[in-house]
């Protein structure tokens, strides 16, 4: 059973997924004994535990009150923020780069604080139209704004490795709320500035 922080999250128990990792190598035809396997399991447990941290993170630790008194109302813009994750169907990953702006309304965020956002929501088994929201979402409030704006584009290795095998496609998901929705000055602004 997987052991729980006070939280009552789960803490992935590393030594059951390393046990479950070994059973799944010899249901795949292969010899979890052989030199290059004997220490699989343990690695892809402590793989997973990284790959999947999100879930034993939350907004308001990942934000640790840095949030900083602002007198303007202008648009912030953090772009090109790296993401790595993984479909929630297939299990395997996808990455990309992430877009965020927001109008502030009295106080901004500090700027990694944004990233340490996109990589809270990464780390999760995930669907990127999901992801996408909830990062929109978490940003809306969060800092009060006026209205926020996400954009990802990513690659899909479920696409690209099986399936349909499209290795050079890309997908591309976007959130807006408040004015980034209401207002289409706002939102063209925002989509011309990430283009640069």
């Amino acid at each position: 059973m997987a052991k729980k922080v006070a939280s009552s999250v789960k803490v992935p128990d590393e030594k059951k997924i390393a046990s479950l990792i070994h059973e799944l190598l010899l249901e795949l035809g292969e010899d979890p004994s052989r030199e290059g396997l004997k220490k699989t399991p343990e690695r892809v447990a402590k793989s997973l535990a990284f790959l999947t941290r999100g879930y034993r993170q939350n907004i308001k630790a990942v934000v640790n009150n840095a949030h900083f008194a602002s007198g303007t109302n202008h648009m912030v813009i953090l772009k090109d923020i790296e993401l790595y994750s993984m479909c929630e169907h297939h299990m395997l990953p996808f990455y990309g780069k992430c877009a965020i702006g927001y109008i502030s309304k009295g106080k901004v965020l500090g700027v990694s604080k944004l990233a340490r956002i996109v990589d809270m929501f990464s780390r999760r088994l995930q669907i990127q139209e999901r992801m996408t929201e909830e990062i929109a979402n978490a940003i809306m409030e969060e800092t009060g704004a006026m209205g926020v704006g996400v954009v990802i584009n990513a690659k899909h290795l479920c696409m690209m490795m099986r399936g349909v095998e499209k290795q050079n496609s890309e997908m591309t998901t976007s959130a807006v709320l408040g004015t980034f929705r209401t207002d289409a000055k706002v939102r063209e602004e925002f989509l011309s500035l990430i283009k640069q």
